[in-house]
């Protein structure tokens, strides 16, 4: 039993943290700056950060006080990564951790509605609206990673992490210029909790790879406003030349457009001559209605830019929802953080993978993440989009992607999975009254991956006919054994070589590996998802994705057959220690 002294030695340190606590919890509640960042004076905070969440029995009351909740827990820290079979070098993937198992409602809406409230004017599209029952992102979400906005600061985070995993990759170490007191935190925290891995890094010689969320690095709010921009933009192509799908899809020449406001009198109009100039088009009609490279890097107003000329009332409309000057800085500092990762990426030589997310975030990722394409993807494929295969637009986002990478000459690169979001999009879906996004089986899906996977493939052999330069790069990452037979089969179809290096495969560590090893032996480019990090923040991320790769854990017993298998041949042919020969080049 503790002494009296000690209980009350207990009691201070405790009382110390939790008031330390506060001044950092008060300082992170901020808007969009960074000097509101408070870093922890007391020595002994981080290795009380096991107190974080828990309460002290009171006695009398069944509340706390909304300010003195611990319930509003900032994230750990994990890391995973790629490790490159059949290449000398190791492939990292970054993620942060919530660390956080309750949210209240309020909160969680908080971060996904503009401070102008959610408006719902006429033309508005509910998918891309907030509901209270889908507050919480994580519902019916095993195995895929959820960022809550909490403030501007807890980004910034974010994004030191992704940072620190691309520096990993390339083996540099990037100076920031961070107060030396973060620094010597971020040390702490790495020579306490992070495997060594001085053997995995340096050596991946424009192989490596990072995966971001941009969930992560931004207001969630801001994704959805912009994605319904993006799907009421082709609404309005539809209503005012006809068809439907993608603006680039209809090649429409500025001409006509111009034809059709001379027909409602307003081509003479100001707003509408200052429209028409600013439209992104080539000899095959028009590819952006709006200046998508003036808003990523001249950091135009979003309020002002996201208008179009109404024929029918004669005016010009905002497709936005209101924005206040706030959330307009809120959403310069979410590009910046995705350019300054883009752009370190670049000069490091490492690549990064934009993971895909909710179908109501996903048109507003991937047109940033095309807009970084074009920027950056000027000599390799450094970003990367992902195609989430379960949806029933697959094919058609890829196809549209890849064409707009065709007409504004940059190279493409895609990462093609089936998705991890199938139970609550369709929940969602159901709630709120609109068209199931999703295919209908397991059988569907695997067509639209395999469709989409071939369309890819063909444009690919395109340019290797043509002689022209190797402008698409594709990971399949799958664990389905008829998928990557499909895709191995369809690259000797179409004579796409390993040694071409256009197409890799990757997997996750531990699952599948008479997949993957086979592969890197034969000369492909595979990968194998490695965690790392902390045991208590890993083991959650591990025992989401056992859940979703159940039916994968059947195929433990195959993989232990085929251990016994080459354990029985190596014992009767001598060959305890045994290196298998493949035919292969590492990089």
């Amino acid at each position: 039993m503790p002494t009296p002294t000690q209980q009350k030695e207990k009691k201070a340190l405790r009382s110390n943290y939790r008031r330390e606590l506060k001044k950092v919890k008060k300082a992170n509640k901020s808007g969009a700056g960074l000097n509101d960042i408070y870093p922890p004076t007391l020595w002994y905070f981080k290795d009380l950060e096991f107190l974080r969440g828990q309460k002290d029995q009171v006695y009398g009351s069944a509340t706390i006080e909304r300010g003195e909740s611990d319930d509003e827990g900032e994230g750990g820290e994990e890391n995973s990564g790629w490790l490159h079979g059949g290449a000398a070098g190791a492939v990292h993937r970054a993620t942060v951790s919530e660390g956080t198992s309750f949210y209240p409602t309020e909160d969680l809406i908080k971060g996904s509605v503009s401070e102008c409230g959610d408006e719902k004017t006429q033309g508005t599209i509910p998918q891309y609206h907030v509901n209270r029952s889908f507050a919480d992102r994580r519902y019916k979400v095993q195995s895929a990673r959820t960022y809550f906005y909490l403030n501007e600061a807890q980004c910034e985070r974010n994004l030191d992490v992704f940072q620190e995993c691309l520096e990993k990759v390339s083996g540099k170490i990037v100076i920031t210029g961070r107060a030396l007191c973060k620094i010597i935190y971020i040390l702490q925290y790495y020579i306490k909790n992070v495997i060594d891995l001085t053997n995995l890094v340096g050596a991946t010689y424009g192989t490596g790879i990072c995966a971001i969320k941009m969930t992560a690095l931004g207001r969630p709010q801001l994704l959805l406003q912009l994605s319904e921009v993006i799907m009421r933009t082709r609404q309005y192509m539809a209503d005012v030349v006809g068809g439907g799908g993608n603006v680039l899809t209809h090649h429409v020449l500025p001409e006509e457009l111009e034809k059709k406001f001379e027909q409602a009198h307003m081509l003479k109009d100001a707003p509408v001559q200052k429209f028409l100039d600013k439209i992104t088009y080539d000899k095959e009609g028009v590819i952006h209605l709006f200046p998508w490279s003036g808003i990523i890097d001249e950091n135009q107003q979003l309020s002002e830019t996201f208008r179009v000329p109404d024929l029918k009332s004669g005016r010009m409309v905002r497709l936005l929802t209101q924005l206040t000057p706030k959330e307009e800085e809120m959403f310069r500092n979410m590009i910046r953080r995705i350019d300054s990762l883009c752009k370190m990426a670049t000069d490091l030589d490492v690549r990064i993978m934009v993971d895909a997310e909710q179908t109501y975030f996903q048109p507003a990722i991937t047109r940033i993440t095309l807009e970084m394409m074009r920027k950056y993807n000027q000599n390799k494929a450094v970003i990367f989009n992902t195609y989430q295969c379960y949806l029933k637009n697959a094919y058609k986002e890829a196809t549209t992607d890849l064409e707009q990478a065709k007409r504004q000459n940059f190279f493409f690169g895609a990462k093609l999975v089936r998705g991890a979001y199938l139970e609550q999009e369709r929940a969602r879906a159901a709630a709120l009254g609109y068209p199931d996004p999703t295919n209908n089986s397991f059988d569907s899906t695997t067509e639209m991956y395999h469709q989409t996977l071939t369309e890819c493939l063909r444009r690919i052999q395109d340019l290797k006919d043509k002689g022209e330069e190797k402008k698409i790069a594709i990971m399949v990452a799958s664990h389905n054994e008829h998928t990557v037979r499909f895709a191995i089969e369809k690259m000797k179809e179409i004579g796409i070589l390993p040694e071409d290096k256009v197409i890799c495969f990757g997997q996750l560590l531990g699952m599948c590996d008479y997949i993957t090893f086979p592969l890197g032996q034969a000369g492909y480019s595979a990968y194998k998802y490695i965690p790392y990090g902390p045991i208590n923040e890993v083991l959650p991320y591990l025992s989401r994705r056992a859940h979703e790769n159940k039916g994968i854990l059947k195929k433990i017993k195959k993989e232990k057959r085929l251990l016994l298998s080459e354990i029985g041949r190596r014992i009767t042919n001598g060959q305890i220690i045994y290196t298998p020969k493949g035919n292969y080049t590492p990089v």
